[in-house]
């Protein structure tokens, strides 16, 4: 209101300014032009006919509108419209003055004048009665006063209404926030439709609860999954450590070991994934997917050639034009040979795998094809949960967190995995932003 306020005061004292102090401006103006004009006679014909000229315009004026006064050095006066000098005008003073005249009605008439000084003990005075610029000026001044009322009190008006808005609107996020900190994690700030900055807050906020959503289903998931998936394993092993100490068996010690083993590597997967989705971009820089790819293929290369399958990485980077993105290359690393163990695990002896990277305008791809079994379409969904496994997957070792992991890579880079069919097998696509 106050910044409103000032701005609306400097615009009415630019107005007042621009009329009054034209009016004014344009009187000073006419003075001057007139005592040029008569400075002009004085060269010309002396002091008579400057007191000539100075008896005719002021014979010549009508109503006393302009103001005329010669007088010789004494200041007594020798032409003009007024029969003595005011004493608010000083005969040495080259400058604007201002004085009243008392006219015939009575009235005094706001004078301003200037003196000048044409030659010798001369004293040239020259005037126009204001009266009238004065008047206009206090109509602008009202006018501008009321409009500056009118101004704080629409300011004021608007404040309080602006205010009420901004109140309301707050409090639908503040109730949103009671109800979620009161334990419902489905409820969502409300968007008003106008796309201004408050609805833009309501979808980062409900997208934030999305996450938070998301992720404290991820703890339930994970509470629950260990407490199913992980009971049989743990009972098969203290079943074995009950077995150790009635009878040693070294075959029991090796399949105890890992047995534990296999859990630590699952506490692990889980902990990886968690440390993903925490978020952290620090260590994120440009990658050269292309040399990820072939490092990936040299890696798998003996293992898949021992499983009976062929594996092709791709073609080796250009060195001129890589493919490249923004990430993590441990992470990226991970998540690559996550997929290709999947691919070789399933692929049948004498199958097929292939590992590449397509390069978009926008975005790029890490693909890995095989001719297993592949995914049925209702359950490539499901197939990304923690420790979800097909059923035909269950007598494989595994604990069903690598495709989990690989889609919090994707998501910690702004992409996602896609799950296709190969036909046969699967095509797993790891989308991700330049």
């Amino acid at each position: 209101m106050v910044l409103f306020a000032g701005s609306m005061a400097m615009l009415l004292g630019f107005l007042h300014y621009s009329t009054a102090g034209y009016l004014q401006r344009q009187a000073d103006a006419e003075i001057s032009a007139e005592a040029a004009d008569l400075a002009t006679h004085y060269r010309q014909g002396g002091i008579g006919a400057l007191a000539r000229e100075v008896s005719n315009k002021a014979a010549a004026n009508v109503g006393r509108r302009s103001i005329y006064l010669l007088a010789d050095g004494d200041q007594n006066p020798m032409a003009g419209n007024i029969n003595r000098w005011p004493e608010d005008a000083v005969p040495d003073d080259d400058s604007w003055i201002e004085f009243n005249l008392t006219g015939p009605p009575g009235d005094p008439d706001p004078i301003r004048a200037r003196v000048y000084r044409p030659g010798g003990q001369l004293f040239l005075l020259i005037g126009r009665n204001v009266a009238d610029e004065r008047s206009f000026t206090q109509l602008i001044v009202t006018a501008l006063g009321w409009g500056l009322l009118l101004t704080l009190a629409l300011a004021v008006a608007g404040g309080l209404a602006t205010a009420r808005l901004i109140a309301r609107r707050l409090e639908r996020i503040n109730s949103t926030a009671r109800e979620v900190m009161a334990g419902d994690l489905r409820q969502r700030v409300p968007r008003r439709g106008a796309n201004d900055q408050f609805d833009h807050l309501a979808d980062n906020l409900n997208n934030m609860l999305d996450r938070i959503e998301y992720l404290m289903a991820g703890v339930r998931q994970v509470s629950d999954n260990i407490a199913h998936d992980l009971r049989t394993p743990l009972t098969r092993l203290r079943w074995r450590l009950e077995k150790l100490r009635e009878e040693p068996n070294p075959e029991l010690l090796e399949q105890s070991i890992q047995e534990a083993d296999a859990l630590l590597q699952t506490f692990h997967a889980l902990l990886r994934i968690a440390e993903i989705e925490s978020g952290s971009r620090h260590r994120f820089q440009c990658v050269d997917l292309s040399a990820l790819v072939q490092d990936v293929g040299e890696l798998y290369e003996p293992v898949a050639a021992e499983a009976g399958i062929e594996l092709h990485a791709g073609s080796p980077p250009a060195p001129d034009s890589p493919v490249q993105a923004t990430g993590d290359r441990d992470m990226l690393f991970q998540a690559l040979t996550n997929l290709v163990d999947n691919a070789v695990k399933y692929a049948p002896h004498g199958g097929e795998v292939k590992l590449d990277v397509v390069d978009h305008p926008s975005h790029v791809e890490l693909r890995v094809a095989d001719t297993g079994p592949g995914i049925p379409a209702d359950k490539r969904g499901e197939v990304l949960k923690r420790f979800y496994r097909l059923e035909e997957s269950r007598g494989s070792p595994g604990s069903g967190l690598g495709l989990s992991l690989v889609a919090a890579v994707a998501q910690l880079h702004g992409g996602q995995l896609h799950l296709d069919d190969n036909d046969p097998g699967l095509l797993a696509r790891l989308i991700l932003a330049k």
